[in-house]
This record gives C-alpha cells, sequence and structure tokens, in this order.
C-alpha cells in the first residue's frame, strides 16, 4: 500500500502543479498578445495533467480496497493525499517565473516551427535544456507590489477557494464513503466522484471563469492595465493554495454526506 500512496502523492502533485501554472498563463497570453498559440501550446502541459488524472481514482480505490479488506482506517493516508495537492501548488507558485520565462520563449519559438512535436524535440536537446535552466528566476517581492487587489471582485475570493476544496477531495471523499455505508453501495459511493467534481466545474464555470475572462479580454484591448491581470492571477493562485488547504476541513463531511444518499 505505500507503494500505491507514494505513487499517488507524485501524481496529485504533478496536476496541482501543472494547474497551478495554468493560471500563468494568463499573463504570457496578455503580454505578448499571443493568446491562441498561448493557449494551445499549454494543451500539452493540460494533456499531462489529465493524463495523471485518469490514474488517481483506480489508485484511490485501490487503497480503499486494501482497507476494506484489512479492517484499517485510511483517513490519514487521505489526508497525505490532500497534502500533496497543496506541496504541488506551492511548486506551482514558487516555479511561475521560470516558467512564464521559458513559456514565452517556447511561444515564440513555436510561431517559428509552427509544429508542436517539433518544438517538443526542440526543447529536448541538451543545449536548449541548459539554456531552460539558465532562465530559472525565484519569485519577489517586486512581482507582488504595485497591483491593484481592490479592481478584483471580492466574492472571487471566496468561491475559488471554496471550488478548489471541492475539487482537491472529490475524488478521496467518494472513495472513502464507500468505508461509510453498506457492502451493497459501496460501489455506487465510489462513482460518486464524478457528481462532486462535476459541481465543482459548474461552479467554477459559472462563476469564475467568465469573470477572469472579462479582466483578461479588458486587459488585452488595452481597457485594463497589465496588473489587472497579475492580481487576478495571484488572487486566483492564492485562493487554490486555501482551497488545498480548506480540503482538509471538507475531507470528512463531504464523505459523510456522500455516504448519507446511500442510507
Amino acid at each position: 500500500m505505500q507503494n500505491t500512496l507514494l505513487q499517488l502523492f507524485v501524481l496529485t502533485v504533478i496536476i496541482h502543479l501543472i494547474d497551478t501554472l495554468a493560471y500563468s498563463v494568463r499573463l504570457n497570453s496578455v503580454k505578448s498578445g499571443q493568446v491562441a498559440l498561448s493557449f494551445s501550446l499549454f494543451n500539452i502541459f493540460v494533456l499531462v495533467s489529465r493524463t495523471a488524472n485518469t490514474f488517481q481514482a483506480p489508485l484511490i480505490g485501490s487503497i480503499i480496497g486494501l482497507s476494506i479488506a484489512q479492517g484499517i482506517d485510511p483517513i490519514l493516508d487521505m489526508r497525505k493525499i490532500i497534502l500533496a495537492a497543496t506541496v504541488g501548488t506551492l511548486s506551482g507558485v514558487i516555479l511561475i517565473p521560470s516558467f512564464l520565462r521559458v513559456f514565452g520563449a517556447a511561444v515564440r519559438r513555436m510561431e517559428i516551427t509552427g509544429s508542436v512535436p517539433s518544438l517538443v524535440v526542440e526543447a529536448l536537446h541538451i543545449n536548449n535544456i541548459k539554456r531552460m535552466v539558465k532562465k530559472a528566476a525565484r519569485p519577489s517581492k517586486s512581482m507582488l507590489q504595485r497591483l491593484r487587489y481592490r479592481e478584483i471582485p471580492k466574492r472571487l475570493l471566496l468561491i475559488n477557494a471554496f471550488v478548489t476544496g471541492i475539487y482537491t477531495i472529490g475524488v478521496l471523499s467518494a472513495n472513502y464513503a464507500a468505508l461509510l455505508v453498506a457492502e451493497e453501495y459501496r460501489l455506487a459511493a465510489a462513482a460518486s466522484s464524478g457528481m462532486v467534481n462535476g459541481i465543482a466545474t459548474v461552479l467554477l464555470t459559472l462563476f469564475i471563469d467568465p469573470k477572469a475572462a472579462i479582466i483578461t479580454d479588458q486587459a488585452l484591448r488595452g481597457k485594463r492595465p497589465y496588473e489587472d491581470v497579475k492580481a487576478l492571477v495571484v488572487v486566483l493562485i492564492g485562493t487554490k493554495l486555501i482551497g488545498t488547504l480548506l480540503g482538509q476541513v471538507l475531507f470528512l463531511p463531504a464523505a459523510q454526506i456522500i455516504a448519507a444518499f446511500y442510507q
């Protein structure tokens, strides 16, 4: 079980690392004006994240199955996985300055090559890897100064933290709920993860994506300063980090609510 837990921890870190870096793509798209090209290139990273996500549920199910067979409570293991989401988010925060430098250069290069496979092959060349390492940069306080946080809707903070919390524990809570119900309902409870994540997706689509898109588009048209998009990204990443911590609080109540549907 410990080997499975380690694999799951690493996968969760990767998923939340890439999700965190995704927020920063807005900065590059506004600064360069290459919105479509930026998001097209970033789809490669999203593909890696989504592929890792497909392995997450079976691994969690494996831990729950072994726990049921051995008669043990895996709640500490579940909380370690939630911690991995926090670790992944923090790692993303640290890597954002370096990522933006490398990503900006990759977007410019892709405009020349016109091919994602060619770009990937070039990136794997030892000389280009050395250049990427040299582009590494640390986050600094100056990046957070003079940002117009007042222009960012306050409810966006609360909603994004809550949605991230739900997204973080959706699969975990549903699978853990299988321990809290009668044997004949265990598969149904575990399958409820899609419903939980579906609720998070709906909230994200209705309340967060539209406002974030409006601020980004206004900055592209020159109706807002670039600093507003920077403030938006900082707020979204900050509340995402809070959301992963909130997941520790929401995990058990969410599992109990799901179990209540089958009792």
